[in-house]
């Protein structure tokens, strides 16, 4: 009953669709258990690159079944668009399940997002303005509209005129917009059902069903434990858990059956939209950080801002997630530095913090303190095992893991499928 479980453990973009990609031949099933189409993966397999932004990284796996979890919210035009392409390059889409109990990223949802991010001027979150966070509002307000009641015009009716009552006010008082025709938005919502049923199931017993017969289930997590809603550095984050206990949540399938918790950790930091970040580099090591490493969001396609590593927030994710093992990517990046500075802990109005404080004040002022470790000049992406990496390169992974609370099972040194070392099997 071997049930996975892979996240971010900084702020997400730390390579969680390589990873999931990597294991993608050995499991059964991966499943996203929460986000929508705000968490872009980009996968390498061979020549060709794949930016996946709401399916699961296992759909480019033939023997694997990719499954979108009843905590994940949709966007059907999205969703389409992404299976077209996929299509059109080869790859088979139809192994694809989707939860009959998924939140609908509605297009009010979407304009709401847009004009309350723009609205909020100098205090805005830095949303992907996707309508992400008022579909996940929705559903805690319990107006919000789910997969399966596309499959009855007349709930569905009723549940776009009840949510539109009050963003309708909102709209024309507050914002001076238009107010949305709720016929308009059931008649486009009704667009999708016919395309959409050969894919809906009740993932939650197909999942518990898969691990009773001892299949191999991987539950992918989107953004990263920094970006977590209960967790994260609020109110810099986003609307939903990507840390661990969201993969039971956001999945139907119990803490129980859950074997192994892998965190995904870049050998650098990087965080897209605004926040703290305390080791954001504002000088030639970080556009060279982001020039090497093509640091670029891939689903906003904003330039991702880059620091030193931090152990301070590694050790954190280890202690919210339970994390078991981490998986360390980009390794390859920090070729060709003499010395590359690592975060061990926080100045805090003049005092040494080696957790991460609580108190949201507290971090924002947080400066870090660095120890400096001597780096490597040589190639590192033809590696294959640990002792063919240079001394150095060994020993800022053993400082890292170290530092981290958990081992470094599998190391990245480089962007390709193949291009990964693998310490301890996961499975």
């Amino acid at each position: 009953m071997p049930a996975l479980v892979l996240l971010g453990a900084q702020w997400g973009d730390e390579g969680k669709g390589k990873a999931t990609d990597l294991l993608g031949g050995s499991v059964d099933y991966v499943v996203r258990y929460q986000g929508g189409n705000n968490a872009g993966h980009t996968v390498v397999v061979g020549d060709q690159k794949y930016a996946l932004h709401l399916l699961p990284s296992g759909i480019l796996t033939p023997e694997c079944t990719p499954v979108i979890g009843n905590g994940v919210v949709v966007d059907p035009s999205v969703l389409f668009s992404e299976l077209n392409g996929l299509n059109e390059r080869g790859v088979d889409t139809s192994k694809l399940l989707i939860s009959g109990n998924a939140h609908i990223i509605t297009p009010y949802n979407v304009t709401v997002d847009k004009v309350t991010e723009r609205f909020l001027g100098k205090r805005k979150i830095g949303t992907t303005g996707r309508g992400i966070g008022p579909t996940y509002a929705d559903k805690i307000n319990r107006v919000g509209i789910r997969v399966q009641d596309l499959y009855d015009e007349s709930i569905l009716t009723q549940k776009v005129e009840a949510a539109l009552d009050g963003k309708n006010q909102l709209l024309t008082k507050v914002f001076n917009r238009r107010a949305i025709e709720a016929a308009q938005v059931v008649e486009e919502l009704l667009t999708y059902a016919d395309r959409l049923k050969p894919y809906v199931a009740d993932t939650v017993l197909v999942l518990n069903k898969a691990l009773d017969d001892d299949k191999v289930v991987l539950f992918e997590g989107g953004q990263g434990t920094l970006l977590d809603i209960d967790h994260g550095t609020y109110p810099f984050v986003t609307s939903s858990n990507p840390t661990a206990g969201g993969a039971c949540t956001g999945s139907g399938v119990g803490p129980t059956k859950i074997s192994r918790v892998i965190g995904i950790l870049k050998a650098y930091t990087t965080r897209v939209g605004a926040g703290p970040f305390p080791t954001e580099l504002f000088d030639e090591d970080g556009d060279a950080l982001r020039r090497i490493g093509h640091e670029r969001g891939v689903t906003t396609g904003r330039d991702r801002r880059c620091g030193w590593f931090d152990a301070v927030i590694a050790r954190y994710a280890t202690r919210v997630n339970g994390l078991t093992d981490f998986f360390l990517t980009k390794l390859d990046v920090l070729t060709g530095w003499e010395e590359i500075p690592v975060c061990v802990a926080y100045e805090i109005d003049g005092k040494r913090v080696e957790e991460l404080p609580y108190s949201q004040t507290d971090f924002h002022h947080a400066k870090p303190i660095y120890e400096t470790l001597p780096g490597w000049s040589e190639d590192i992406t033809k590696a294959k095992t640990f002792a063919d990496l240079p001394k150095n390169a060994q020993a800022y992974v053993r400082a890292l893991e170290e530092m981290s609370g958990a081992p470094i099972s599998a190391i990245g040194v480089g962007p390709g499928r193949t291009e990964t070392i693998e310490i301890n099997s996961f499975i």
